[in-house]
């Protein structure tokens, strides 16, 4: 398999003198296509850091991001756009829903702006929203949705097309078990179509469904493991139930 993804030497520092934070130091990470790995960590960690670097919606303050081999500093603004209109599905924790759109308009919109048909657009959204239990709530706007459905309407809106890269940060944060293990099945779906895919995660049975668990402790990549046959065993390195 192909590397997808690889952050080579990444660091982001916010703030300077006093004030200045180390969210992320040095860190080393590939993922290939068709791998599905899960970042935990306590609080403050560098998770979602992590994850907005590597979905090109940041830069790092040093070190390289790769995406398919290409350096994104290599890569003008309008390029970097493109790519993630075309390759990058990302689940948001505030979902980011268009809220002029329906559920169904709202996950076809990446599609119709690659110049797919607008009536197979919708087609392919509709289908993602009943893989997620969402079909009957299609024509309804997020602000008439619950928060539970406005995390799948963005995680279906995330996985539709022919998505290279994946990132979801917390997607079953606000979801019960039966839900929240849709939503993992999806993501790992889409990874077996070939898609590499970062899932953000404090859940230890909802990281049992990668492949990876890379764990973050102050910016530092601490350990990095495949998963164990069980959620049970998945605790943070050094940690005791």
């Amino acid at each position: 398999m192909t590397v997808a993804l690889e952050l080579r030497q990444v660091s982001k520092v916010y703030g300077a003198g006093p004030s200045e934070v180390h969210a992320l130091r040095e860190v080393d990470l590939a993922v290939r296509s068709g791998e599905l790995v899960a970042i935990m960590g306590p609080s403050g960690s560098g998770k979602s850091t992590l994850l907005t670097i590597a979905g090109t919606l940041e830069e790092p303050s040093s070190g390289e991001v790769r995406v398919a081999g290409t350096a994104l500093s290599s890569l003008s603004r309008n390029d970097r756009a493109r790519l993630r209109r075309r390759s990058i599905g990302y689940v948001f924790q505030d979902f980011n829903l268009l809220t002029g759109l329906t559920a169904a308009e709202n996950v076809g919109l990446p599609l119709e702006l690659d110049g797919v048909q607008v009536k197979i657009a919708r087609r392919i959204g509709l289908e993602a929203l009943e893989e997620l239990g969402l079909g009957d709530r299609a024509g309804h706007y997020p602000d008439d949705l619950s928060g539970g459905e406005r995390q799948r309407v963005a995680i279906a809106r995330a996985v539709v097309g022919d998505r290279h890269l994946l990132f979801a940060d917390e997607p079953t944060g606000a979801l019960d078990s039966v839900n929240g293990e849709s939503v993992m099945r999806l993501i790992h779906a889409a990874c077996q179509r070939g898609a590499a895919g970062v899932v953000v995660t404090h859940d230890a049975q909802m990281a049992a469904w990668a492949d990876r668990v890379v764990f973050l402790r102050d910016g530092h990549v601490v350990d990095q493991t495949p998963t164990p046959s069980g959620p049970e065993s998945l605790l943070e390195p050094g940690s005791r139930r």
